[in-house]
């Protein structure tokens, strides 16, 4: 609600507070896709390299993907809780 306040008295339409919240899901959600991407780049050449640290690589690779999608998911609630409040 206070965001809310000084964003129209500073002047600044709904619109562009609108398309700024719009703006700040699309930029977290690539920044998120190319995270994950990187880390099954990685977790595939360390299989690559040494086929017995399978298991270990997977779990690690599950585990840092689903704290990314943790944070993204959590930058859109922000950014919907700025459009729709």
């Amino acid at each position: 609600m206070l965001l809310l306040t000084i964003i129209l008295e500073a002047g600044w339409s709904l619109a562009v507070t609108k398309l700024g919240a719009a703006f700040a899901a699309s930029l977290c959600l690539l920044g998120a896709s190319f995270g994950i991407s990187k880390i099954g780049i990685e977790a595939l050449n360390t299989i690559a390299r040494q086929p017995e640290a399978a298991g270990d690589v997977r779990s690690n690779m599950i585990v840092s993907s689903a704290l990314i999608e943790g944070v993204a998911f959590f930058a859109i609630v922000v950014s919907l809780l700025v459009l729709f409040l």
